[in-house]
């Protein structure tokens, strides 16, 4: 169950990610200098500790071309979705709604991506298309109760 403690910190992080990375775009006057700093920020987080990490073990050989591919891919999704995320905020998109649009809209995409790449051994349920309109409902009422500001 270590896992979920992790999957709890992914939730907790980047729950709190737009609305930071918002903060961030508007005391910075740009929200490609808040970008810039995401990308610090992900050359020590990402970079860093995991070079000193796998050297520490003796593990930094070991890369193969197909791993090493799908991983900077991988990277580069993540970053196009940051900028994605700055784009909706400079062009008048807020953290209340751009936030739970993202995380409605990536659960389903991840699902939809998850199943080509890994092929399903058995019939769909078709409780899963109930999940992903009740995703989506979630997601709507989420929007249309949202606090006031």
């Amino acid at each position: 169950m270590t896992w979920a403690l992790f999957v709890l910190g992914a939730i907790v992080s980047w729950g709190i990610y737009g609305s930071a990375l918002h903060n961030g775009q508007l005391l910075l006057g740009n929200g490609f200098r808040a970008l810039m700093c995401v990308g610090i920020a992900y050359v020590v987080i990402a970079i860093l500790i995991p070079t000193i990490t796998l050297s520490s073990q003796g593990q930094l050989s070991g890369f193969t071309a197909n791993g090493t591919l799908w991983a900077l891919v991988a990277g580069m999704l993540g970053a196009v979705g940051a900028a994605c995320i700055i784009f909706s905020f400079i062009t008048g998109g807020r953290p209340i709604y751009v936030m739970p649009l993202v995380f409605c809209g990536a659960p389903l995409v991840n699902v939809l991506i998850t199943m080509i790449l890994h092929p399903p051994q058995q019939s769909l349920n078709p409780m899963l298309y109930l999940g992903f309109l009740v995703t989506a409902a979630g997601t709507a009422m989420v929007l249309y109760f949202r606090p006031q500001t």
